[in-house]
């Protein structure tokens, strides 16, 4: 039976010169999986880039897996936030707005970086799920269900499933193919949006 790797930090850095150490090796694992993928991550590029010592890298991280979730873990988290006003945004609007609301904030952790975003988004599907991201991908589900549920969509579970696949799908294709504009890519997928739930 193979054994799923960590994906948990060790221990949490609790002083300033910790959390800044984490945040080294965290930005510099998001610029190697951005320039070359999932594959071009090691812990020793990663501490040769975020100036560190290797050493210092494993007493937080014990693998590169570990590393890679906490960038996930941290973009999913922002998404949530987003998320969550809009679906605030959403009480008394109708659902073309709804829709256009909720669009826009799944697209907003895009915006300041898309292919970094998109890079992100790759490695998270090379990575056993933890409870902590498995919790935070719920509760962005359960937002998503609850907006197309007041608004009278039927299989709400269904339809915020689907909408998030289409959403991911072209926001991936789009930063492949280099599109940096995230307000160009929002229109085209109000479109599918609306064309899918019939609106």
């Amino acid at each position: 039976m193979t054994r799923e790797p960590p994906v948990k930090l060790r221990k949490s850095p609790r002083q300033a010169r910790a959390r800044a150490t984490c945040e080294a090796v965290q930005e510099a694992a998001a610029r190697i999986l951005q320039r070359g993928g999932v594959a071009a991550v090691s812990t020793n590029a990663v501490a040769e880039l975020a100036g560190v010592s290797i050493g210092s890298l494993y007493q937080y991280y014990p693998g590169k897996e570990a590393i890679l979730a906490e960038l996930v873990r941290a973009m999913r988290a922002e998404m949530l936030e987003d998320l969550r006003r809009a679906a605030r945004a959403c009480d008394g609007q109708d659902i073309t707005r709804a829709i256009h609301l909720l669009l826009a904030a799944s697209l907003e952790h895009h915006r300041a970086d898309p292919a970094r975003a998109a890079a992100i988004e790759e490695a998270e599907r090379h990575l056993p799920l933890d409870a902590e991201t498995q919790a935070l991908k719920a509760e962005i589900a359960a937002l998503v269900i609850a907006v197309l549920r007041a608004h009278d969509v039927p299989e709400p579970e269904l339809a915020a499933r689907d909408l998030a696949a289409m959403t991911n799908a072209v926001a991936d294709a789009a930063c492949l193919a280099g599109e940096r504009d995230v307000d160009a890519i929002l229109p085209r997928l109000e479109r599918a949006a609306r064309g899918y739930l019939g609106v």
